[in-house]
């Protein structure tokens, strides 16, 4: 989806009111016909009502907000996946009304039949009624058709949870729901207008009720003004609001059954589970805007919810009431919990007093979920810390959508407790202590570390301690601890296979996939094999089967030598993980050997995590994760790249000097633009632009633009323009903007003649005017350059000049270094050459939101009215 044209999802927003417009109507539909007919009847109608809502309503609304986050629309985006949860959930509840009612009418009917359901969605439908308010209000801030949809929306889910008691709310919801359906088809039609036509053409959006400046501004000393925050990836939507709403639903069930409104939690299992797939989705998306520490948090948080609703569940289902205390004293899993928890509140005092209270609540909810700790009402404690959370994160969901819609601190969020710089001193403390006073320390860029590997570390150290206490011979134990290891240490580390696969590490994703294996066949065997009857032995099946893990893990131990200390511990451990796992086939496994070992691998992944953590945070190994046994030989490398590629300095004018003497003399350079590095070759070389297609491997059909340091080299060559696309490129040159134009002669006099046919298509080139003062002062002394994002093509975009030169260097002639770059992503590219006829086409979105690129388009127009 990368290289989608911006048309194929310029309005998805279209998809996620239609969704919500038929769901409401499935729901009013019933509703009407349920209100007067009897209970039983309607178990058919609620089943299919149900997958159609799941369908519809879930499966559709996720697709928007996927969608939505890609076109940089944060309130879009968090609001379809919120209610694509909603759905969904409310979805499967319907299928297990119907089926209940299925059961109840049938002769045989077990303990499974007997669920609450109304107890168990009522506790949701409750969760989500502040989220649909906190969504209208936000969204009245941008439009004033969503405020309609969401309100009515929020008004329907009150009397939907009256109705689970009282047929008369049915029809108050119903008419609610009339209101979704009218309100969500005019939305719909009005933005599928808007997207062909590129203009608005219908009333209700493009204007809001409010503007959300009047909600004030904060602290000028807050997180964000001070500059502290992290470069803006305009790329993606900001997914910080989604992932502390999810943080707002699953405790806010998990109250509910903590204080005993729910007395199954069957259905909470469901709600929850389905909220936490949202929470996974938000956590995709801070990988992909690069923020590890919102990508592992948010993942961390949901494999919590996840393995206490599965807990529950299971206590639910399988065990007996005299039973649950006893089958809990030895389980130890949430002592891995509760230390994460803490390195996380370590961790963000180098953020806002908000981002620190939130964490330091978790730890605190975490605490109240140990085992050993005595307490006669630990259910109760669990309740009111989870209910204290909820509150919590509905105030940072609120902030972080409202932020997020300005752009700006509008909502507190308190000041930065620790200044980055005092951060990093801090975590070298110990480094310095050990190293001679006089000696510095060597402090390199972080090259060890992935975004996912936290996560990884975290998985497996979680899988290994919990497993720990299903290790005794006992039944019930066991069957407890089959979601703290499968969730963790299986389903959790396929999703980390599937960072490690968007980061480009498709090899290194063969570890947590080998890891995920082991750990679901240990559970298969170990936890599960009492309930499916499988023994130990299974015909020496299981041992041929430990036996292949051992051999594999080999590999993946021969290939750690080349990464780290750290992940060669980790996988050493492992096989001897693995050797547990064949002696207890063998049924020779002493107990004190295995405890042990997950012990040992359960610190190991402790330490990996906030190496790890702290490394990608700062982009700098300031806590080491141990060099490698086996390298590449570098310095010879190293040597070799410095004797064939030049090195010169951005700040210094002997540095553009022999930049501008290379690109002269048909050379290929990489520099920095105002958005990320690109190749660049002199449009008075033909064959240096050759050279960067096999350079880039870039295909021959892809065109290459050129770059140009102002406007006014176009001016005085008087090429055939309109006048609004004059007034169009005043508003967005210079920028990270690409304008495709019409080719023609104007081309030749502009000094890319003997590049003609070289660059851009046939009958279309793409200009760019960067807004950076040295790509500016280099076009100057070079005239036009043909240039292109400095990076193997298929590749992620390169924002250092490091990345340039590890990736291109050996085939460049010259690298300019200028440190980090201004983005980290590329332009967005905008074709004009039906600017004419009142339209534009945004062909890629990139360092500048469609959303302002038409802004800036309809203001073009309006200066023309204005001269009229």
């Amino acid at each position: 989806m990368e290289e989608f044209p911006a048309v194929f999802y310029s309005e998805p927003a279209v998809l996620g009111l239609l969704a919500n417009a038929v769901s409401a109507f499935l729901v009013c539909m019933q509703n009407f016909s349920m209100f007067n007919t009897s209970i039983s009847a309607g178990r058919v109608e609620n089943i299919l009502a149900g997958v159609h809502l799941i369908l519809i309503g879930g499966l559709s609304q996720f697709i928007a907000g996927f969608l939505s986050f890609r076109k940089y629309d944060h309130l879009s985006g968090t609001a379809f996946l919120a209610f694509s949860a909603l759905w969904s959930s409310y979805g499967a509840t319907r299928i297990i009304v119907g089926s209940e009612l299925n059961l109840q009418n049938s002769s045989s009917v077990d303990n499974l039949t007997q669920i609450p359901v109304n107890e168990g969605a009522v506790a949701g439908l409750v969760a989500y009624i502040s989220i649909a308010f906190i969504l209208s209000f936000c969204s009245a801030t941008v439009n004033y058709i969503m405020p309609f949809v969401f309100g009515a929306l929020t008004l329907t889910l009150i009397f939907e949870a009256v109705g689970l008691f009282g047929h008369w709310a049915l029809v108050v919801s119903g008419v609610l729901e009339l209101i979704i359906v009218l309100c969500g088809l005019y939305g719909a039609g009005a933005l599928l207008l808007k997207g062909i036509t590129q203009r608005y053409v219908l009333p209700g959006f493009g204007n809001s009720l409010f503007n959300v400046l009047l909600l004030g501004s904060a602290n000028r000393n807050s997180s964000k003004t001070a500059g502290e925050e992290k470069k803006k990836n305009t790329k993606y939507a900001e997914p910080m609001a989604l992932g502390y709403l999810c943080d707002t639903i699953s405790p806010f069930i998990m109250a509910f059954y903590c204080f005993g409104y729910i007395k199954n939690f069957y259905v909470g299992c469901i709600w929850v589970s389905i909220n936490v797939l949202s929470q996974i989705c938000s956590s995709y998306y801070s990988y992909l805007r690069d923020d590890v520490y919102h990508a592992t948090k948010f993942a961390f948080h949901g494999t919590f919810w996840l393995v206490k609703s599965w807990e529950e569940f299971t206590i639910s289902v399988v065990l007996t009431s005299e039973n649950i205390t006893k089958s809990r004293e030895l389980m130890v899993g949430d002592w891995f919990f509760v230390t994460v928890s803490c390195l996380f509140c370590f961790l963000s005092t180098n953020n806002d007093l908000l981002e620190i209270i939130h964490n330091t609540a978790f730890a605190f909810m975490t605490v109240s979920t140990i085992q050993q700790i005595p307490s006669t009402a630990g259910y109760i404690f669990f309740g009111v810390t989870c209910s204290i959370f909820t509150a919590i994160s509905l105030y940072t969901t609120f902030a972080s959508l409202v932020n997020s819609i300005a752009e700006k601190v509008l909502i507190p969020v308190g000041n930065i407790m620790i200044s980055k710089e005092k951060f990093q001193n801090v975590l070298m403390l110990g480094r310095k202590y050990l190293k001679r006073q006089e000696e510095e320390l060597d402090i390199k860029e972080n090259l060890s570390s992935c975004p996912s590997d936290p996560l990884f570390y975290i998985c497996n150290g979680l899988a290994a301690l919990a497993a720990i206490q299903g290790s005794l011979e006992n039944t019930i134990q066991g069957h407890l601890s089959i979601p703290w290891v499968l969730i963790p240490g299986a389903v959790m580390q396929l999703y980390v296979c599937r960072i490690h696969v968007q980061t480009g590490r498709r090899f290194v994703s063969l570890l947590p996939f080998c890891f995920s294996t082991v750990w679901a066949t240990w559970v298969w065997l170990r936890f599960a094999g009492s309930l499916l009857g499988i023994p130990a032995n299974n015909d020496g099946g299981f041992t041929a089967g430990a036996i292949a893990f051992m051999v594999i893990n080999l590999f993946l131990i021969a290939f750690a030598t080349h990464c780290n200390t750290v992940l060669l511990l980790v996988t050493v451990a492992m096989e001897v993980v693995i050797v547990s796992f064949l002696l207890f086939t063998l049924e020779r496994l002493p107990l004190q050997f295995e405890i042990t070992v997950l012990s040992i691998f359960s610190i190991i992944c402790l330490y990996g995590f906030l190496a790890s953590m702290i490394n990608c945070l700062f982009n700098k190994e300031l806590i080491p994760l141990g060099p490698a046994m086996f390298k590449k030989q570098e310095p010879k490398n190293k040597e070799e790249v410095q004797s064939s590629c030049i090195l010169p300095q951005s700040r210094r004018t002997s540095g553009l000097r022999t930049i501008a003497k290379i690109l002269e003399s048909g050379g290929v350079c990489g520099i920095p633009t105002d958005t990320v590095y690109a190749l660049a070759a002199s449009c008075k070389h033909p064959d240096a632009i050759k050279r960067i297609y096999t350079i880039k491997e870039r295909p021959s059909e892809k065109p290459i633009c050129i770059c140009i340091s102002n406007l006014e080299q176009l001016r005085v060559i008087h090429p055939s323009f309109s006048p609004l696309l004059w007034r169009f490129m005043d508003l967005v040159y210079p920028g990270g903007i690409s304008c495709i134009v019409k080719k023609g002669e104007w081309l030749k006099r502009l000094g890319v003649g003997p590049a003609f046919e070289y660059v851009g298509t046939t009958d279309s080139i793409m200009i760019r005017v960067p807004d950076h003062s040295v790509t500016a002062h280099l076009t100057d002394m070079t005239g036009p350059l043909a240039i292109t994002s400095a990076n193997p093509s298929g590749e992620s975009d390169s924002t250092h000049h490091d990345h340039v030169i590890s990736r291109l260097s050996h085939k460049l002639d010259a690298v300019l270094c200028d440190g980090y770059s201004n983005e980290i992503v590329g332009s967005t590219v905008v074709i004009c050459t039906k600017i004419d006829e009142g339209s534009i086409t945004i062909l890629r979105e990139g360092c500048v939101p469609a959303t302002k690129i038409m802004q800036l388009f309809e203001r073009a127009k309006n200066m023309e009215q204005d001269v009229l």
